[in-house]
């Protein structure tokens, strides 16, 4: 029997599940689903072994059995942000905002570990950011690991008092980070101890649970980095560490500068070089973990594949591309354009290193591969952009299978394809016979240089600022969830034609998307009266400075500056932001 994942979707008047009968057969919602209509779903997950389904309504965190789609357990948490599932889902944690009192100046412990076999909480502590807040596990869940202040604290979840004191801990460096490998009962640990006062940054490898000083496999030493991102294989064989500087010491660069680090489990490493200059825009291990992919150098930028000596193994033609997707199976790789690019989406046959098929997903704000490795979503989704919403399905052989178009007034927020246990689906051949699929009820793209409207002579008026606590227009926020009219599959209405009419370019839409931000009004500035609104409040300015930087970093980028890595991935982050500060501002 044919197994077709379903789409978990996320939006501002709540949270659907749509299924499909087929892979040529459009997905519609499912009707045995308990839809939430609630309008302040924060987060949606699945569990990785596919039995779960999670999700935050602003009220509770539901979860639910797939096999059934049956509410199992409701946690009394309103305001989680975030949600995550061990890696066999036998925990669910959740995160919510920190928040310290004139009564309580410690704060609460704002990150709890629920058991999904009973719906109890059995550990939890405070962690206060909301960036890398995520907790560390082993695979087979035997070990728990947080970053406190710098110090990793490791907890042996198999042993009857696990959860109550730590059994390991490593560090105390300020900006310390840990990453913990995906394979092998006792896992390999990478810490990163930041370098101070001249001497270089340090990345060490471990093998738990020996995690003494003098007893890494394996240490690399470099400078200039201020922050290290670490990536496993998929076998745990080898380590990726991209090192960035907020700052470029040597004078290159007023904007900072990135390096890339290879280290394996047999004590090897080596600097990656890299054959065109410019920021590192995206970084990939194939699911095979004997290569990976770097997309780098200054539009039109270029990808290089390595292999585990991180040797060069094949480079693409340049082009405007600044993201990798491997599917599944690691047999197919997507490189692609987004973000301030036009969205032009290439299929890559990877053994063969040709292309398969080209697509365009102008103003695609995310992209997924289903777990059969055959199909992938694009979506357009808010706060990245609030107009044309919506989400398509396609074919790796580039034939468009679905399209939804959200409606009007109503914003899509996150689409996720459902999980299944390992070995549900198996590699297929490739094909290079295009599948039968639709057309497209969108524009494309327009090919000609974008010009922003000042640079026209036309005067940009001042949007309107009356939103709801959710900064959706008031009128959508009046509509009746049960009367608003169902998202349209492969047709729209003449609104939404207008709408699409008005905003062609992709770069003229997230333009459009910068001016939908507005600071917050004179009357919710006023001074708060509690502690922890002075919390919120603090917060929610920070983030106004944010958004306004970003803001006027998307005018420079609409009058044709170029911009460094981190600047791009300052814009990338405003979905994060707008997201953060709508929620701060509903609860």
């Amino acid at each position: 029997m044919e197994v077709t994942p379903a789409l978990a979707i996320r939006s501002s008047v709540g949270i659907e599940l749509w299924n499909s009968a087929g892979l040529k057969i459009p997905y519609v919602p499912n009707q045995n689903f308990p839809r939430d209509e609630s309008k302040f779903c924060r987060a949606i997950v699945f569990s990785a072994d596919g039995r779960f389904l999670a999700w935050a309504n602003g009220t509770k965190v539901e979860i639910c059995a797939t096999k059934d789609w049956k509410i199992i357990f409701s946690l009394p948490r309103p305001k989680t942000f975030y949600l995550k599932f061990s890696p066999s889902g036998k925990y669910l944690v959740t995160w919510e905002l920190f928040i310290t009192t004139k009564d309580n100046a410690e704060g609460t412990p704002n990150l709890n570990v629920y058991s999904t076999a009973d719906g109890n909480c059995i550990f939890s502590t405070i962690q206060k950011k909301n960036t890398d807040w995520e907790p560390h596990w082993s695979m087979d869940e035997s070990i728990l690991a947080f970053m406190v202040g710098g110090e990793a604290f490791f907890y042996e979840t198999n042993e009857a008092k696990g959860f109550e004191k730590p059994a390991k801990k490593i560090g105390g460096a300020r900006n310390g980070s840990i990453s913990i490998s995906p394979f092998g009962t006792n896992p390999y640990v990478a810490f990163h101890l930041p370098g101070a006062k001249g001497s270089p940054s340090m990345c060490k490898i471990f093998k738990y649970p020996d995690l003494q000083a003098a007893q890494p496999i394996g240490c690399k030493s470099f400078f200039q980095a201020d922050r290290v991102e670490m990536m496993w294989n998929k076998r745990s064989t080898g380590l990726i560490l991209l090192t960035s500087t907020e700052v470029d010491s040597t004078g290159a660069s007023y904007y900072g500068k990135q390096a890339l680090h290879f280290m394996s489990t047999r004590g090897d490493s080596f600097a990656v070089q890299l054959k065109k200059d410019g920021p590192i825009h995206s970084v990939s291990w194939n699911p095979n973990s004997t290569e990976f992919c770097v997309i780098y150098g200054f539009m039109p930028a270029k990808a290089s594949f390595f292999n585990l000596k991180c040797d060069s193994t094949f480079d693409s033609d340049e082009g405007a591309i600044n993201s990798i997707y491997y599917n599944p199976f690691g047999n197919l790789v997507i490189l692609a354009g987004f973000g301030n690019l036009r969205g032009n989406v290439e299929v890559w046959d990877v053994a063969k290193k040709k292309i398969v098929s080209t697509l365009q997903a102008p103003d695609s704000t995310m992209l997924e591969w289903c777990q059969s490795g055959e199909i992938f979503v694009t979506a357009t989704t808010a706060p990245r952009l609030r107009m044309s919403n919506g989400f398509k399905v396609w074919h790796y052989s580039g034939a468009l299978l679905h399209e939804t178009m959200w409606p009007e007034g109503q914003e899509l927020l996150e689409v996720i394809w459902q999980t299944y246990p390992s070995g549900t689906f198996t590699e297929q051949p490739i094909t290079n016979v295009k599948l039968e699929g639709i057309k497209s009820t969108q524009p494309q793209a327009s090919a000609q240089a974008y010009k922003p409207p000042n640079a026209r002579g036309i005067n940009i008026p001042r949007p309107s600022t009356a939103t709801n606590d959710n900064s959706i227009p008031v009128s959508a926020g009046r509509k009746d969830r049960r009367n608003r009219p169902r998202p349209a599959s492969h047709s729209k209405n003449k609104s939404e034609e207008n709408d699409d009419a008005k905003h062609n370019d992709s770069t003229s839409s997230n333009n459009a998307q910068s001016q939908k931000f507005r600071p917050i009004s004179r009357d919710s500035a006023k001074k708060p009266s509690k502690p922890e609104d002075l919390e919120k409040a603090k917060r929610i300015r920070a983030l106004n400075k944010k958004l306004s930087d970003i803001s006027k970093l998307k005018t420079r980028r609409d009058k044709g500056e170029h911009l460094e890595l981190n600047q791009v991935q300052k814009i990338d982050s405003e979905t994060s932001l707008m997201k953060e500060l709508n929620d701060l501002k509903i609860t």
